[in-house]
Parts: structure tokens; sequence; C-alpha cells
């Protein structure tokens, strides 16, 4: 007997019957991006207050602002194999856990050791975000959506930094400009760590309006409920059973790669894993972090009033935004290599511009200032290097850390060369209060020729995936 039933499109043609909805997932998860950016930013508002607060060096307060990365760490390491365990929903909900218990803990802080440790918490909610998201978006996105639905996370990130800034703007204005202003028997920077405890919520409820990864649940053994959620989000005119079957069987394929799959070249890992590493040292040695976490106290130095200064910093942020927008579009026009060479090259630029306007730094302490011109001079560079930094370097370097391992070592290769991310963003988050203090202008004389350096090494060791299949990578 011959079937007259039509033949079911390819998974890669999958369409969702409401797209509206795969969105709406899709954003879902991407709070955990939100928050991952909201936390990162929103201590930038309170490093003047916490070390008057505390009365502690400048190395303490790099201790209490990075240690949160430390934490990332930890929570990255962590947060693959614990859903493979528990699922990917649950792991959502024990990051807004963590980022609620530490939105108020670090609002209600006894001493500086107190506040380090609920910093330490917050970073590893922060680091299992940045792993569970971007997993749980490829997992239920359809084939022929996915890259649009992944950039909701990077998206996600740089409006959370914005909003932070934008609180903590409301915040200090209602105390006055002043951060340790007293606003309902709390100081200013109080609030602006509490507030975190909202989105933090919000994250949490959400996780329980969005459905399992259907990859998950047929690992668990879950056939029935998965066919729902592929139903859900991939449409009902494909073959759902077939769908699942072919799941099955790529996770069966998979290979389990390990650390020691990475082992066995000239310098100890395969050469394609410095690569992976240099990219991910590289993006965070151009100093990026710095504006972020300690902008308000940058501007602040150079004679800005607290709340210009987080004006300022809400500025840069918008720029960050429009940037990513700009990699968006680019990224698979022009390619990987092109936009990174373009932004290294303006990043030096940038940076080298902002050394010499802070060179004619004046006073000391909280009495300093820049003379106009190169004050100006260094507000428009800031700017240009987030904006040069945010349509390069800040997009493509997940790109590529996603395209370039082979398949049978992709999984063990992402998790060092993001291991070495973290590492190195602490790295310059710990130094720069020591730095600043030794001379702000050397500080970005060194991130300016770690950009420079970054040229020669896009150049010789990176290539270009625009275009291929992860197959053609290994």
């Amino acid at each position: 007997m011959t079937s007259t039933q039509a033949p079911t499109p390819p998974a890669r043609d999958a369409h969702p019957d409401h797209l509206g909805h795969v969105i709406f997932i899709t954003a879902a998860a991407a709070m955990g991006g939100f928050l991952f950016g909201y936390d990162s930013s929103v201590i930038n508002g309170a490093t003047v207050a916490i070390q008057h607060r505390f009365d502690v060096d400048a190395d303490t307060l790099g201790w209490i602002i990075a240690t949160a990365l430390l934490g990332c760490a930890v929570g990255a390491a962590v947060a693959g194999r614990l859903a493979d365990r528990i699922g990917r929903i649950r792991v959502m909900q024990i990051a807004a856990v963590l980022f609620a218990a530490s939105a108020v803990g670090s609002a209600l802080p006894f001493a500086a050791w107190d506040l380090t440790v609920w910093r330490l918490i917050g970073g590893i909610g922060i680091g299992m975000a940045s792993v569970i998201g971007p997993a749980y978006i490829a997992e239920v996105a359809p084939p022929a959506y996915r890259g649009r639905l992944a950039s909701f996370q990077q998206a996600a990130i740089v409006i959370g930094i914005a909003v932070s800034q934008l609180v903590n703007w409301g915040i200090l204005n209602m105390a006055d400009g002043d951060q340790r202003g007293k606003l309902a028997g709390l100081e200013a920077w109080q609030w602006m760590l509490g507030v975190m405890v909202v989105p933090a919520l919000l994250y949490g409820l959400l996780s329980f309006a969005i459905p399992e990864s259907p990859r998950f649940l047929i690992s668990a053994g879950r056939r029935a409920e998965a066919r729902k959620v592929l139903a859900e989000v991939e449409g009902t005119h494909i073959d759902l059973d077939a769908r699942v079957d072919e799941i099955e069987r790529g996770m069966h394929r998979e290979h389990k790669s390990t650390f020691k799959d990475l082992l066995g070249g000239r310098f100890g890992f395969l050469p394609i894993i410095w690569i992976g590493i240099g990219l991910s040292v590289f993006q965070q040695l151009v100093g990026i972090n710095v504006i972020f976490y300690y902008s308000n106290q940058l501007w602040q130095s150079i004679g800005k009033d607290p709340s210009s200064s987080f004006l300022y910093s809400f500025e840069t942020s918008i720029v960050n935004i429009v940037g990513t927008v700009i990699a968006m579009v680019l990224v698979d026009r022009i390619g990987r290599k092109p936009l990174a060479l373009i932004g290294s090259a303006g990043m030096a630029a940038a940076l080298f511009t902002m050394a010499w306007a802070f060179s004619y730094r004046t006073g000391s302490g909280d009495d300093v200032s820049l003379p106009h011109a190169q004050g100006l001079t260094a507000i428009i560079a800031a700017n240009a290097f987030v904006l040069f930094f945010a349509f390069s370097w800040g997009v493509i370097v997940w790109v590529l850390l996603g395209e370039i391992f082979p398949n049978r070592i992709r999984a063990a290769g992402l998790g060092v060369a993001a291991s070495a991310q973290w590492l190195a963003n602490f790295a310059i988050t710990k130094t720069f209060p020591s730095m600043s203090e030794w001379s702000l202008s050397g500080s970005y004389i060194i991130y300016g020729a770690f950009a420079a350096l970054s040229i020669p090494f896009v150049l010789k060791f990176v290539k270009e995936t625009k275009g291929k299949t992860l197959e053609e990578m290994g």
C-alpha cells in the first residue's frame, strides 16, 4: 500500500507554529544574560562609597570587586555537569536564588569580608547563567532561527549593563548625588546593590513558565515530554517521532571530550587550544571591564561630580549596545577576522589617546582634575574604545570559540578557553585600582599595547570561519 502523505520537512526547515512563543522562551532564558550584565556592572556605582564606608585600600577594593569573577569560574565549571543531572531549568532556578541572595547580602554587609563573600556567591550565579543560558537557547531554538535567537544572550548582557547604570543614576539622584546619602535608612550604594533582587526574582519566576530542554528530556527517557516541547518550538508539521529519534541518535554518537583530548601539542595543549586561549585572554587584557566596573570612579578621578559620572557611564553602556547591534549585522557579512582587526586597531588608538589625556591629570586623592580639552578627549576616546570593542572582540570571540574547535574536542576546548577568560578578567579587575594609583595614564598604555599585539596574533593564527560548517573546522 502506497502512502499519500507529504514528505516530512527536514529539521533544518522546521518553523514553529507560534514564533512569538519561541521568542518568549528565548527571552526568558536570556534573562540570565541580563543578570550577568547587571551584576557585572552594578558594583560600578558603589566602588567609591564602599572604599570610604569600610576604609579599605585600593588592593582590598580590588579583591571585593574581582572576587565575583572567581565565583564565575566555579559556577561555569559546575553548571554543565549539574544541568545534565537535574536539568537546565533547575540550574536557572539555582542561579536565580544565588543572584537574589547575593543582592540582599551585598546590600546589608557587616564588613568588607562579608560583602566579598556575597559577591562570590553572586559570581557563582553569574558563571552558571553564562553557561546554561546559551546552551538552553541553542537546544530549544529551531535550526532556521538559531543564529538570531542565540544573539539574545549577548544583547541581554549589554542591556543589563545599561539598565544597571540607569538605575544607579536614579538612586544617586534621589540621594542628592551622594553615594553614601541616606534613603529609607540605607545608604544609596546599598540600594544600588539590593535592587538586583528584582530582576533575580523575575528570572526565577520566568523559569517556571518555560519548558525543559528537549535534549535533556530525551536523555532522561522522557520522550513524550520531549515530543511535546519540540511541537511547541519546531512546529507540528514535522515528524516529531523521527525528530526525537534523530536527537537521540545524535546524543549516542557524541564524543564526550575530556581534558586529556586537548593535550599533545608542542607546548602541552594542541595549537587550536592555545588559539582559543589567546582569543579569550586578549579580549580581557585590553581592559574593557575597567570601563564597566570602575567608570564612575574613573570619571570622578578627572573632576566630574558623581551625578555627571553616572551619566557618562550610562552613555558608555548605550554605545556598547549600539556596537553589539553593529556586530550582529556585520559578522556574517564581512567576516570574523576583518572585524577583529578593525576592532583591534580602533581600540589601540582609543586607549593610547586616553593615556595621553590622563597624563594631564593634576591633583591627588579626591581633588583631581583634567584640563577641559583633555577631559573631553578622554570621554570621546573612552566611548570610541567601547564602540570598537563591542562591534568586534565583544561578540566575535564568542562566535569564534563556538566555531574553531573540532567536534570531538569542542566542549572541553570551550571550557578551557572560558576559564582562561574568567582568570584574565579577574587579573585586570583586581589590579586596576592599584595600577590607577600608580599611573592611570600608564595603565591605559599597557591596555593599548595588548590591543596592538592582538593584531599580529589575529593575522598569524586566526582563520576566517565565515560561511564554513562546523564539520569543516576539524
